[in-house]
């Protein structure tokens, strides 16, 4: 399998997990110039700009060992493109979710990560 295919995959494992959680997937793999987020996922009122991170094993690290600050900033920077292109006004957050193995297991889900 291509690393493309297991990011697809573990995406949407993400995302099925999100809705277990009671989230509404509104984006999957929104993209502009220069930006992208994986999933946006809404709550409530919180909408929640998410990075999967896919690891089939933890040789080198988990998944969110790899969201540096610089992955952070570009996360942020997304976030707001997507605000700003959708009017949105309410509140918003940078989540993670880390998804390992063969089977696509979520196995840490952050709602909240800066």
């Amino acid at each position: 399998m291509t690393n493309f295919a297991h990011g697809r995959a573990a995406e949407a494992a993400a995302a099925a997990y999100l809705k277990k959680q009671k989230y509404k997937i509104v984006a999957q793999n929104w993209r502009v110039p220069r930006a992208e987020i994986d999933i946006v996922a809404q709550k409530k009122r919180l909408v929640l700009f998410c990075e999967v991170k896919y690891r089939e094993t933890n040789n080198q690290g988990g998944g969110l060992d790899y969201i540096t600050p610089r992955k952070l900033e570009q996360m942020q920077f997304a976030a707001e493109l997507w605000v700003q292109e959708n009017n949105y006004a309410g509140e918003y957050a940078l989540g993670a979710l880390e998804v390992s193995g063969q089977g696509y297991e979520v196995t840490c889900f952050l709602e909240n990560v800066i």
